[in-house]
């Protein structure tokens, strides 16, 4: 299964998924959340990207603040991976670590440097603009 990755654009309000074939992959692999890279890699030279989170094959989360790529069953109270229902409540769940490893399906990311060239949108499938939830819904 190819690893794929969704990159926002804050200043646009739009996301681009990416998939990732083996030697992008490989650029990836061992990185962690908070991390950033040159963006080279997935066809953008010249612009830097910020890992933000991810999730593995199985759904799980990525937690920046888990050390290692292992999943574990983790007490929580709020944050990633936990909404409490009533105030107080803590729940055991589990946890993807912060480092990206081959189990990962998915690695959200966000621009932080901008290059010369604008995005194209013919490599790059677009996905729908999150600025405004009323009319991202329509």
């Amino acid at each position: 299964m190819a690893m794929k990755m969704v990159l926002a654009d804050p200043k646009t309000g739009i996301s681009y998924k990416i998939d990732l074939d083996a030697t992008k992959e490989k650029a990836i692999l061992g990185k962690s959340i908070g991390m950033e890279m040159d963006a080279g890699f997935t066809g953008l030279p010249g612009y830097t990207l910020k890992i933000t989170g991810g999730c593995d094959k199985s759904g799980f989360v990525m937690k920046g603040d888990l050390p290692g790529p292992a999943k574990r069953r983790i007490l929580g109270a709020t944050g990633v991976g936990f909404a409490p229902k009533i105030n107080g409540q803590r729940k055991r769940k589990f946890i993807r670590g912060n480092e990206i490893s081959a189990d990962t399906a998915q690695v959200n990311a966000k621009l932080v440097g901008y290059g010369d060239k604008k995005i194209e949108k013919r490599k790059i499938s677009r996905l729908r603009r999150q600025k405004n939830r009323k009319t991202a819904r329509s």
